[in-house]
């Protein structure tokens, strides 16, 4: 009996060879079930649901406020203390939201990482959507107490707005793909990154000027500080919400925009190693969960 080989066909590929980032955008369905899955879990039983997403940075706001602004005086030292440190608030708050809720994207979804082949990446980027959701009521509430103290919409302000918020966004999203992926095999990362986000909120000027940091500081601090993207980002959004109202003579960073298209270029590059990286030891998924 003659056996005829059969031949391979091109058609076929592995699973997941053609996974990524490219495949989870063509899966519009799978990512809104997946943030839909994500808000409900979220609020199950919730009394306010998603208005937990005003009450948090309220409260947030509230305790700075009064511990650093009233109780400390920096409200009398800036002007508008209260738009300065909520402009940087809730950029900072997208930040340490979508760094969080990535890093445990995929191991909060095992079941379906061991039994239904997806595109991995379908997990940091429901994560990421989410913070977005969140983000919204904070940039809302921002957006109404700019205008009631004077601020009036201009191409320079929402440019820089834009700016500041791509530098967030693309650096989050970089630093959790990588985040995600080493969680998988050491857990302890989660442990590192919630002591990561005591760290990014005192490392940004949000409740204290830049100047601060340049008054006390040696001059090489003060050149690693102003190395960091979030500082340019942050620094962009009170330019564009908080310094159109509040005028004066108010200094920000010097070479803002440059310095903000460098972090910009940074965050792409760090966006760029975090996928690479998380589409190598993706592999790995499956057997460490």
């Amino acid at each position: 009996m003659t056996v005829t080989p059969v031949s391979a066909d091109d058609g076929l590929r592995a699973p997941g060879g053609d996974g990524g980032l490219r495949r989870t955008l063509q899966n519009k369905y799978l990512l809104r079930l997946l943030v839909r899955r994500e808000l409900r879990a979220r609020y199950k039983g919730s009394l306010l649901g998603l208005g937990w997403s005003y009450v948090r940075p309220a409260v947030h706001f509230s305790v700075y406020f009064f511990v650093i602004g009233v109780f400390l005086g920096m409200d009398r030292q800036i002007e508008d203390f209260p738009i300065y440190l909520f402009s940087g608030m809730v950029l900072v708050h997208l930040f340490t939201e979508t760094l969080h809720s990535t890093t445990r994207s995929v191991t909060g979804n095992a079941p379906l990482v061991r039994k239904v082949f997806l595109p991995r990446e379908l997990f940091p980027t429901a994560s990421v959507l989410v913070s977005l959701v969140h983000f919204l009521p904070g940039l809302t509430i921002l957006l109404g107490a700019a205008v009631a103290a004077g601020w009036r919409p201009s191409p320079e302000a929402f440019g820089a707005a834009a700016l500041g918020f791509a530098i967030v966004a693309v650096l989050g999203f970089g630093i959790g793909l990588l985040c995600a992926a080493v969680n998988v095999l050491f857990r302890d990362l989660e442990q590192a990154v919630d002591i990561l986000m005591i760290v990014v909120t005192w490392s940004v000027p949000m409740i204290y000027p830049w100047t601060h940091v340049q008054a006390q500081a040696p001059g090489w601090v003060l050149d690693v500080y102003l190395a960091n993207p979030l500082v340019s980002a942050v620094s962009l959004f009170q330019k564009a919400f908080w310094q159109p109202g509040a005028g004066g003579d108010f200094a920000f960073p010097p070479d803002l925009y440059a310095r903000a298209g460098a972090s910009l270029a940074v965050s792409v590059l760090v966006f760029a190693a975090g996928h690479a990286a998380f589409g190598r030891m993706q592999k790995r998924f499956a057997q460490e969960l």
